[in-house]
């Protein structure tokens, strides 16, 4: 009885390294262009004289988980305000200094509507307008 063997070579290539190659630079490439601003305007700016850095004043208007208003500018101590007086102590801010602008650090727990009074008053103002957050 004779047996033979056969040992045949198969000309397959194994493709899931090659799969993973590719997608490992396609995820390179996906990350690296959400990385780069592709709307950076490059402007050759003048030197000035001045080495200070102008910045414009900051008016934190604070409202607590209690609804209580709280406006400081600058490094002032916070004073407590009326809602209803909000507006009118915001545009005589704005009539002093109108390059100022307003950080508005509301608590988590606030109605929504306490934060919207806000963004209304400095909206029909046109005034600048900035939520703090955490990171």
């Amino acid at each position: 009885m004779s047996l033979k063997k056969r040992n045949r070579v198969e000309a397959t290539f194994a493709m899931s390294s090659m799969t993973d190659l590719v997608f490992l630079l396609l995820l390179f490439f996906v990350m690296a262009s959400t990385l780069s601003s592709p709307n950076d305007i490059k402007i050759n700016l003048p030197q000035a004289r001045a080495n200070q850095v102008t910045r414009p004043q900051v008016a934190k208007v604070s409202i607590d988980n209690l609804g209580n208003y709280f406006v400081a500018i600058g490094k002032e101590k916070p004073q407590m305000i009326d809602p209803e007086n909000l507006e009118g102590y915001l545009c005589r801010i704005q009539a002093a200094d109108t390059t100022m602008y307003i950080a508005l650090h509301a608590d988590e727990d606030v109605a929504y509507k306490e934060v919207v009074r806000v963004l209304d008053v400095a909206n029909e103002h046109h005034m600048k307008l900035v939520v703090a957050t955490k990171k």
